[in-house]
């Protein structure tokens, strides 16, 4: 049982997880009711490579924050109750205790509706007070930054359209009464991609994007198309009757209605996304049925290096020009890496052609990162990708939605790798300084004894 009294009797579980399925797994403990999701962004935001418990790790960067306090005692354990009452939590140079030129704290929006009162905009503004004054706390010289998440979470909560007036109200106090809150001590709100701390704290959709799908990774409703159904008083029998009867209980989203949103949200915010386009997309078959490609249809191969590494993009098209199957051919990676990227094109040319739209991909799938990284070559539409899916996503973003507003890739120098045909070697001895890699291998001797 935790020290901590914000944690006592909270049951708890142990998960063996790793950051990605190529990371070190860590022993890391969470609460009960807290997904594997939960687990991986703890022990991506956790310090070192162990074990780690939640309280635990979360009192190593509250203590401190709160011994600075001074005239606020009690802001530890209010930061403690954000993270329970999964409402809020920092980015992970707080919690490894990192210095860095800008401190983010995520706040959940759809963790501040309640059944019974609605939505708390009073506790949201405590949260957002909470949040500025322990960066500033954290670190005095970084500049604070708020992000909420999850707006569409609390829309479907409150039983509201996306699209409609009444949620761009919400919005617009949701994010005025952060603003409010922040600037005192010198935070300003940003929306931005979502990272680590929203999927500790469950987080369902970044910012103020709206939720292009109702079901989850694992092929369920998501939580936010079940808390839209009970808001609406619908069960799920219901709404599938209704489904099957040609009629659609969950309003679908539009790119006009997220544009509408931006303009609410803008006014408010330090920092914004580029504003979405308002092109719509091409009507969508019903849900659950299939519909077929043309034997002979249209696309295009768009042959890109990422990182040097380079792929070449396969589409298909309707007659319509909707995009409807996609193939991903990697040239001299391994024959494992090809065969899961073989299965991954036919797994989304599925989903297309069984009505999943392609902005859900796009929204699920950029900003992934593992290697390769880096610099994207040949498609002058695409200049920096995280990884190869990120760079295909961003691609078909453009090609096939007219996106232009997509934010730059921001590539780590561990994300971008060389050239297969120049890699850097991992040798225990440091190189002759100066010229190139390949020059400085040249210049190096095996001297035998």
């Amino acid at each position: 049982m935790s020290k901590i009294p914000a944690w006592r009797g909270v049951r708890m579980r142990q998960v063996l997880i790793g950051v990605d399925p190529d990371a070190p797994p860590r022993l890391i403990t969470v609460p009960t009711g807290w997904d594997d999701a939960a687990a991986a962004a703890l022990a991506a935001l956790a310090p070192g490579r162990g074990a780690a418990t939640l309280a635990d790790a979360a009192e190593a960067w509250i203590g401190p924050i709160s011994a600075r306090a001074g005239s606020a005692p009690l802001l530890g354990e209010r930061l403690h109750g954000l993270l329970l009452l999964r409402r809020g939590a920092p980015d992970d140079c707080v919690w490894q205790g990192i210095a860095a030129e800008t401190l983010g704290f995520a706040l959940n929006l759809s963790a501040f509706h309640d059944l019974a009162t609605g939505f708390d905009v009073d506790a949201l503004a405590e949260a957002a007070e909470t949040a500025s004054l322990a960066l500033a706390c954290a670190a005095p010289d970084a500049r604070p930054t708020i992000r909420l998440a999850d707006l569409a979470g609390l829309l479907a909560a409150l039983g509201l359209d996306y699209g409609s007036d009444a949620a761009r109200d919400v919005a617009r106090t949701a994010a005025a009464t952060i603003r409010a809150a922040a600037a005192p001590h010198g935070a300003a709100l940003v929306i931005a991609p979502a990272g680590p701390a929203e999927a500790l704290l469950g987080v369902e959709t970044g910012g103020i994007a709206p939720a292009f799908s109702p079901l989850n990774a694992a092929g369920g409703l998501s939580r936010t198309t079940r808390a839209f159904l009970a808001a609406r008083g619908l069960g799920a029998e219901t709404a599938l009757a209704a489904m099957l009867d040609g009629a659609s209980p969950l309003p679908r989203p539009t790119p006009a209605a997220h544009a509408a949103m931006h303009d609410a949200v803008a006014p408010h915010a330090a920092i914004m996304p580029t504003r979405p386009s308002t092109r719509e997309a091409a009507p969508l078959p019903a849900a659950a049925s299939r519909r077929d490609l043309p034997p002979r249809r249209a696309g295009y191969t768009q042959r890109a290096s990422v990182g040097g590494h380079t792929l070449f993009l396969r589409t298909g098209e309707y007659e319509d020009g909707r995009l409807g199957e996609i193939s991903i051919a990697l040239q001299k990676e391994s024959a494992a890496f090809r065969g899961l990227m073989d299965a991954f094109s036919n797994a989304v040319s599925i989903g297309l052609q069984h009505g999943v739209p392609l902005e859900a991909y796009v929204e699920a799938l950029m900003f992934t990162r593992f290697g390769p990284g880096g610099v994207v070559d040949g498609d002058p539409g695409v200049a920096r990708a995280t990884s190869l899916l990120d760079y295909v996503f961003r691609h078909l973003a453009g090609n096939y939605l007219g996106r232009r507003d997509m934010p730059e890739a921001e590539v780590d120098e561990a994300d971008i790798t060389n050239s297969p045909g120049d890699p850097t070697p991992f040798l225990p001895l440091d190189l002759p300084a100066g010229g190139s890699p390949r020059a400085r291998r040249r210049a190096l001797k095996l001297v035998s004894r």
